[in-house]
């Protein structure tokens, strides 16, 4: 049984990444904070007796699932809609920094050159734009893989799916990645 205080840092270490991924799936910051908060509070009311162990899985799941009913709601939701272009669906703002996850992995950005740190800038909002394009499928396994670093097996059960699948949507998606950052000129 996890306690409050492993439940809380739980949720503290997973949150930035957990919004990025759900930024990534629904392409508005203010459907992605509803989406992962409904997630977070969904894991503390439900799953709060569950060994703390557990929790990683349990939380990517159950992201998962709140994903995937946004989704549904959303095409309710445009399904009425339709009609009325005045509603516009949300704006993308960019108040998600991707260099903080860089910095704190690095530790040391405060030491390159300002050419250095906006090359590295350009750089990662183009590799973010191009996970961005990916088929969803593609970008669920690339991201729980890569981003979240979950194994296959535990990947495959997030997603609803075989391990081969993972391995596919994985292979596919780095091979676009690359592909398409070589035409941007990067060599991967």
């Amino acid at each position: 049984m996890a306690s409050d205080k492993e439940l809380s840092d739980f949720l503290k270490s997973v949150e930035r990444r957990a919004f990025k991924r759900t930024v990534y799936a629904v392409r508005d910051d203010d459907a992605a904070l509803d989406v992962v908060q409904d997630s977070m509070i969904r894991l503390a009311d439900k799953y709060a007796d569950r060994p703390a162990a557990e929790l990683p899985l349990l939380f990517q799941r159950i992201l998962s699932n709140a994903t995937m009913d946004w989704f549904r709601r959303q095409k309710v939701r445009n399904s009425v809609l339709k009609n009325m272009s005045d509603f516009d669906v949300g704006s993308d703002d960019g108040d998600f920094d991707l260099l903080e996850s860089l910095e704190s992995a690095e530790g040391m950005l405060g030491a390159e050159s300002a050419a250095e740190t906006v090359s590295r800038s350009q750089i990662l909002l183009l590799i973010e734009a191009q996970i961005g394009e990916l088929p969803g499928r593609q970008r669920e396994a690339f991201l729980l893989r890569y981003w979240e670093e979950l194994d296959v097996a535990e990947t495959a059960s997030v997603m609803g799916c075989s391990e081969g699948s993972v391995k596919t949507h994985c292979s596919r998606a780095v091979h676009a990645l690359a592909k398409a950052l070589r035409t941007k000129g990067l060599a991967p």
